[in-house]
């Protein structure tokens, strides 16, 4: 099955290189790390390590980067005697993870093969390995099986849109799936799943994204109270997709007639910042004044009443929502799934979302439960956001704060899952 599995690899990788070849030559950020995906094992990692025992906690990107944050001081905490090592898959993640960790323990996940995965096996020899969410990768599975290297998924859940999949193929996912040592789900519904898959050994520890340690000043959030109009109107959109964009800035721009004039301002935080220069374009083909946050911080000035801020950075909208007055979480008014609604909830800031937030189910029918959050469609989505910007909402952010507070401890849980795993592979 492995033969299988790494041929039909090759394969994919083989097919597909033209087109990651000529990525490769345009952006840089596709170059980032090929070394380290294809095992070349930075040195750094063997001298941060020291000849400690290793545990080797694994986060795709962002999201999971920010999630991991606290998972992996109250670690340390339990471990004192241990290294934390952190690899992730995408270029974003890796440069958040770099700035919240350090660049010393911090690597790219190899590529599923087993020259590569062995070659970080070799040098880190974990005594554990961690695995956020759902990032299975079966040759990795099957080297940490086969060296006795116990792997624990944390955070674990399973999608509405993914649940299909892997019933399908859940005869092949089965047997990877007894690979697993410990699998800690979000929920009561998520560990379901993953017993209906062939998961064995599952525990409910609640989601980690609940525990998020995210400051509400930073350098950055106080450069901008200093800049931003007095008793400013803040609207923060984050995480937006493609065709969401363009509906939120004719809201703003619908807004501009009813609204008092002055003391206003959006920030536009699209998912994927290398998109802000469409994102831009479309603010100043609607005759709005926008400002790119990169430029904008690096000769900070007043901001203009009824601008739009661009966030084109990376790992800076969580502690961002903590200016807001109203906070779209976007990915919700088209089919992406949705964000986490807590990040803006944790400061008291009244949330408004659309109905696609299947990858946040459980989060996002809690606050619904609770009245914490407001739904929306495309048709009252701009009604509901001037509502909220100008007066109704407090109610509403105050509920959403006491909800997110109340979910918190999956981190302590989680730990003590995993120390006690650990206390068993010895």
């Amino acid at each position: 099955m492995m033969l299988l599995y790494s041929f039909a690899l090759a394969v994919v990788l083989l097919l597909t290189s033209p087109v990651w070849g000529v990525r490769m030559l345009r952006q840089g950020r596709y170059r980032e790390g090929l070394g380290e995906r294809l095992g070349a094992v930075p040195s750094r990692l063997a001298a941060y390590i020291n000849g400690r025992p290793v545990v080797w906690l694994h986060a795709v990107s962002v999201g999971e980067t920010v999630a991991a944050t606290r998972l992996v001081a109250e670690l340390e905490a339990a471990l004192p005697g241990y290294a934390i090592v952190i690899s992730t898959t995408t270029p974003t993640g890796q440069r958040v993870a770099r700035e919240r960790f350090g660049v010393d323990r911090v690597f790219f996940f190899p590529l599923d093969f087993a020259f590569a995965v062995r070659a970080y096996l070799r040098v880190l020899n974990p005594s554990l390995l961690v695995l956020m969410e759902s990032e299975l990768w079966p040759r990795t599975l099957a080297e940490c099986s086969s060296s006795n290297i116990p792997v624990a998924v944390v955070n674990a859940r399973v999608s509405d849109r993914s649940l299909p999949r892997y019933m399908t193929l859940r005869m092949l996912w089965r047997p990877l799936l007894n690979k697993i040592s410990l699998l800690l789900a979000q929920s009561e519904e998520d560990a379901a799943r993953w017993k209906r898959i062939g998961a064995q050994r599952v525990e409910v520890t609640g989601n980690l994204k609940y525990d998020a340690d995210i400051p509400a000043e930073t350098p950055l959030t106080a450069l901008l109270r200093k800049h931003l109009p007095p008793k400013a109107k803040v609207l923060i959109c984050g995480s937006t997709h493609d065709g969401e964009e363009t509906l939120l800035l004719d809201c703003w721009r619908g807004m501009l007639p009813n609204t008092p004039p002055a003391e206003r301002v959006m920030i536009l935080a699209p998912r994927h910042p290398q998109r802000a220069d469409v994102v831009e374009q479309l603010a100043k083909d609607r005759g709005l004044a926008a400002i790119r946050l990169s430029l904008w911080r690096l000769a900070p000035d007043a901001i203009t009443p009824e601008s739009v801020l661009i966030v084109d950075t990376v790992g800076e909208l969580s502690s961002l929502y903590a200016l807001a007055n109203v906070a779209y979480v976007g990915g919700s008014l088209v089919p992406h799934g949705g964000q986490n609604p807590l990040e803006p909830a944790q400061f008291g800031v009244p949330v408004v979302m659309g109905p696609s937030y299947e990858n946040f189910r459980g989060i996002v029918d809690g606050m619904v439960r609770e009245q914490a959050i407001r739904m929306v469609t495309e048709r009252d989505v701009c009604d509901v956001l001037e509502s909220l910007l100008y007066g109704s909402g407090d109610s509403m952010g105050r509920r959403g704060k006491t909800f997110a507070a109340s979910m918190m401890g999956a981190t302590g849980r989680t730990v003590d899952a995993l120390v006690a795993l650990l206390e068993r592979a010895r």
